[in-house]
């Protein structure tokens, strides 16, 4: 059976098309990103999907009173959208474990650290990586993991590490975290899931 992959996204949508360049290459197999759901109407990832012909739906956070109400939609969706694997790609919402209990471990983030470090409520985006060079660490990289109801605490699929150069920038750190890590391991992470190659036992991924 050909899996159902349903994209989150919320930006400009660089992860997806990693998936869609993988997809289109054969790296997936059995897998198909049947939608793209972005939480920003201008988001330039759903440019993207269209280019490729992926189906796409908005869901724009602003016009639900709150976090439940919002992930109540999302939910709906997906379930409209029968999605097998649900993958954020930089989808910036936290959605109520109302959504991540109804999918356990069907759902997966890249987060651009090696968890558990530099993660969890407030790093995001260029905070990460301006983190990780206030601490002066050598390696960073990223982490693909599943989605629980705690933020990037779910179990963990794939890390790749990234070393630190010592002219970094957060702008660049975080540019050769998504050319050497990000961009590599959210596909292989969704290529495993279709080939249903991922065990979870004891909060961990043991790839089969």
């Amino acid at each position: 059976m050909m899996k159902r992959i349903v994209v989150l996204v919320s930006g400009g949508g660089t992860n997806l098309q990693a998936l869609i360049d993988a997809q289109e290459s054969g790296l997936i197999q059995n897998g198909k990103i049947t939608c793209v759901i972005s939480s920003k109407a201008d988001a330039y990832a759903l440019e993207r999907a269209k280019k490729h012909g992926i189906k796409t739906r908005v869901l724009v956070r602003k016009d639900y009173p709150d976090v439940v109400a919002y992930s109540r939609e999302m939910l709906k969706a997906l379930q409209e959208e029968q999605a097998d694997l649900v993958v954020y790609a930089g989808f910036m919402t936290i959605l109520d474990e109302l959504v991540t209990k109804a999918l356990p471990n069907q759902m997966m983030n890249v987060h651009p650290a090696l968890i558990p470090s530099f993660c969890g409520k407030g790093y995001y985006g260029l905070k990460v990586h301006e983190e990780a060079l206030a601490k002066g660490v050598k390696l960073t990289g990223a982490t693909v993991h599943f989605v629980t109801e705690v933020c990037d605490g779910g179990p963990i699929i794939l890390q790749k590490a990234v070393e630190v150069q010592d002219d970094d920038t957060p702008e660049s750190l975080q540019k050769r975290v998504m050319e050497q890590a990000e961009w590599k391991i959210l596909p292989q992470a969704v290529a495993l899931f279709c080939e249903d190659r991922l065990e979870v036992k004891d909060n961990k991924v043991y790839v089969r």
